[in-house]
């Protein structure tokens, strides 16, 4: 078993409501009976999806819980888990939390996000002396306001923390925020100089590469995938680039050999939310990474950590080991011809 993997970066509480549709501004929709708590963010979800699919691994949470009820809830729910180690995670100022609304009609998802405590995180929060794990991975880009500062030597705060930890002989990963905007060659490019795993889904790759992906018919354009890949892998990526999305996950792994892994064909009334559902991939990604299981391996238990979180509307509580989501792939997979 080797020193596991430290999830870093942003530690959410999310508040997920359900309404009928999302509506156009200055419109009304309603919001159905159950709202529901959970924690959210890179660290909580890709963390304990991790912690969940291999008990016996270490995982080591990094970040911010704010001095509050909302930071009390988070490290009691964190605090479940006998493998995760909480020695990293800071208490101070407010705890970061999101609205989360769940579209009914399409199952989509919307965030509304308050920065609160993560506004702030940086190098300063982690305790390097302690930081003894085989991968680091850290998320998200563009949702970490301090660590997306510039940096006059490395681009930006977050690839002088991702440098920083190469050099210690550590392992890096990164995953990204979904959003509209020019920010991502700006922020996100210089981080992947020092990526080691880059685990990130088509819109972000489409608009950290250039590489189109999806249209704006929603069509997606597999035929790009591979190009967008080798594109992350130009940008600095040293060993598995990937993309997921919800038809397909694609990667190239450390000798630049592409895999494909087409997503599982859930039934009608299956998904219950995709809250998570990204990071429960990442984490299926990270997982067999650690185990050391290769890149075809890696898309089918992300695929299958995917889908077994869409069937819960919180984003980790889908999750079980990774026997038991692989046992989706039995049900509901594409077989190999």
């Amino acid at each position: 078993m080797g020193k596991g993997i430290c999830c870093a970066g942003n530690m959410i509480v999310d508040t997920m409501y359900h309404c009928e549709t999302y509506p156009k501004e200055n419109e009304l929709t309603h919001v159905f009976e159950g709202i529901d708590y959970s924690t959210g963010g890179s660290v909580c979800n890709t963390g304990v999806d991790i912690a969940k699919l291999d008990p016996s691994m270490k995982v080591m949470l990094a970040g911010v819980a704010g001095h509050d009820k909302q930071g009390d809830f988070m490290i009691e729910q964190l605090s479940k888990y006998p493998n995760v180690d909480l020695s990293q995670v800071n208490r101070n100022g407010e705890t970061s939390y999101t609205l989360v609304m769940n579209n009914e009609q399409t199952k989509g998802r919307t965030f509304f996000v308050y920065g609160g405590a993560n506004n702030h995180y940086g190098e300063e929060n982690i305790d390097w002396n302690n930081l003894d794990v085989d991968i680091f991975h850290i998320g998200y880009i563009l949702l970490l306001p301090h660590l997306d500062e510039a940096n006059a030597e490395y681009g930006t705060n977050m690839a002088a923390l991702l440098h920083r930890v190469q050099q210690m002989g550590i392992k890096t990963s990164i995953d990204v925020v979904s959003e509209t905007g020019d920010r991502f060659k700006r922020l996100v490019t210089p981080a992947l100089k020092y990526t080691d795993y880059c685990v990130i889904n088509e819109l972000e790759a489409q608009q950290t590469t250039g590489v189109l992906l999806r249209d704006e018919n929603d069509v997606l354009h597999p035929e790009n995938f591979k190009e967008a890949l080798i594109k992350l892998k130009e940008l600095g990526v040293s060993t598995w680039a990937v993309i997921h999305c919800p038809e397909i996950g694609v990667g190239l792994d450390e000798n630049n050999e592409y895999f494909e892994m087409p997503s599982l064909v859930l039934p009608k009334g299956y998904i219950k939310g995709s809250t998570g559902a990204g990071d429960a991939f990442c984490a299926g990604v990270l997982y067999a990474a650690e185990a050391q299981l290769g890149m075809k391996q890696a898309l089918k238990i992300g695929a299958c950590a995917a889908a077994a979180s869409l069937a819960d509307v919180s984003a980790t509580a889908g999750v079980g080991t990774a026997e038991e989501v692989l046992k989706l792939y039995d049900l509901y997979g594409k077989k190999e011809a």
